[in-house]
């Protein structure tokens, strides 16, 4: 396993090269454990969140085969597939919005943002998608690790200045938070699938 990636301030999550996460809830200095301080201890909770969703979709729509992909969530709704496009389209989103450089797949747009399911042709099978999500995920975490405590509290890319003075809560922390819910939402119905 790799060593933990160090934020700014101290020690607090990381990720090894075979994908498996590890968290620390210590920070170690000189054989001393020190508890995490406020700000460090509410970044591990959203992170620790996250990183469930992430790893609970993925099971999940990586385990569909090709066919099981096709199912609507419900009678003429959206498709398995266009729910793990759409997500894997707004966590593509992220890259730029937090900062960790341009989107690797803006072409994910037209099919699963910009349109409705079934609007365009789908060009990517379920296991391109699975590559892209992982792609993509891989990415935000490596980002995700760079961060310190009090960098989450800055503004997101889309936010002036002057608004963030106004509105300090358009910060990446708050991106985070909103779009875990959105993708805990979006899991909850794909896997009512299940039943059926």
């Amino acid at each position: 396993m790799a060593e933990p990636l160090k934020s700014k301030s101290s020690v607090i999550w990381g990720a090894s090269q075979s994908g498996r996460t590890h968290f620390i809830s210590v920070v170690h200095l000189k054989g001393s454990c020190k508890p995490l301080n406020t700000e460090d201890a509410f970044v591990d909770m959203a992170l620790r969140a996250w990183k469930l969703n992430i790893d609970r979709t993925g099971k999940f729509f990586s385990g569909l085969s090709e066919e099981q992909l096709l199912h609507e969530i419900a009678p003429g709704k959206n498709r398995l597939v266009y729910i793990w496009g759409h997500l894997t389209a707004v966590s593509d989103a992220l890259i730029p919005l937090l900062g960790f450089g341009a989107r690797l797949h803006p072409e994910l747009d037209a099919m699963f943002i910009s349109n409705p399911d079934r609007a365009v042709m789908e060009t990517l099978s379920g296991a391109e998608l699975k590559g892209v999500w992982n792609e993509i995920n891989d990415a935000l975490w490596l980002g995700f690790s760079k961060l310190s405590a009090s960098d989450w509290l800055d503004k997101h890319t889309t936010v002036s200045d002057e608004d963030f003075a106004r509105e300090p809560h358009r910060n990446r922390y708050t991106i985070l938070l909103t779009r875990t819910s959105h993708l805990a939402y979006h899991f909850g119905q794909a896997i009512l699938t299940r039943s059926r």
